[in-house]
């Protein structure tokens, strides 16, 4: 594979996930590790990318002061954020992690509706918070900040959430399989999710279609522990019948 199409595949993955490792990149171009490596730090020195240990994150991940910045599917973003908008109820109690869907959908919070949130997310807390009005209260959970994905992880973070039942869990997901469930790359951020998932009645996951039928390490819960999975898509679409047959409700 020529170096511009290995720059290609890395970019679409990174802007698909956000955050991918250099061993999983290893595989995918089917290279070594040092040609990833000299292929990040080039997109890196470029700008399309930012490297970081281990792997590489998109320019988007978790931004959330620059609202200037290119946004991976934007468009079907903010479908997807609306749907999510149209669940919430007056008085509920949301659990919120970060990630640039769930970003799209605090920037369309209804002012006026009464909600309280809880999120272990900087970028997502100062989103919140740049559009709170009286009727919202927000609420960070304390905790080891991961400089990378700006997500409080640890036992601190995970025992407090033992004291929260909240009505609904945005969960933030990288990759959702059918078959495998829902999983991720890094360890900690995996049993952050898991605690929040114990912490909620009702657990929907907003991702574009692109994130379905991926794979990573860690399992965070199988995919019948959804309620409602959000897509940009009509519910009825093929590719979304595995899920519905889980007993999973489409969006």
């Amino acid at each position: 594979m020529q170096k511009s199409d290995r720059h290609q595949v890395i970019l679409e993955e990174v802007q698909l996930h956000n955050r991918v490792l250099l061993t999983d990149l290893a595989n995918i171009l089917n290279v070594s590790m040092d040609t990833v490596r000299r292929d990040i730090k080039e997109l890196d020195e470029l700008q399309k990318l930012r490297k970081v240990h281990g792997g590489a994150i998109s320019n988007g991940f978790n931004t959330y002061s620059d609202r200037s910045k290119e946004i991976f599917e934007q468009d079907s973003k903010v479908k997807i954020a609306k749907k999510g908008i149209a669940l919430l109820k007056n008085g509920d109690v949301v659990l919120i992690s970060g990630g640039s869907t769930n970003l799209e959908l605090a920037k369309l919070i209804p002012r006026k509706m009464d909600l309280t949130f809880f999120t272990p997310s900087l970028p997502m807390a100062i989103e919140l918070l740049n559009n709170k009005t009286h009727h919202h209260e927000v609420y960070l959970i304390g905790g080891k900040l991961s400089k990378e994905s700006q997500l409080v992880t640890g036992g601190v973070s995970i025992n407090s959430l033992t004291d929260i039942t909240v009505d609904i869990c945005f969960l933030g997901t990288g990759y959702l399989d059918s078959a495998k469930g829902i999983t991720e790359t890094d360890w900690e951020i995996a049993q952050m999710k898991k605690a929040m998932i114990n912490s909620s009645k009702r657990l929907i996951a907003l991702t574009i279609s692109k994130k379905l039928n991926t794979v990573n390490r860690y399992k965070i819960c199988e995919i019948n522990t959804l309620t409602d999975l959000v897509t940009e898509l009509d519910p009825d679409a093929e590719i979304l019948k595995p899920y519905k047959s889980k007993g999973v409700n489409l969006v």
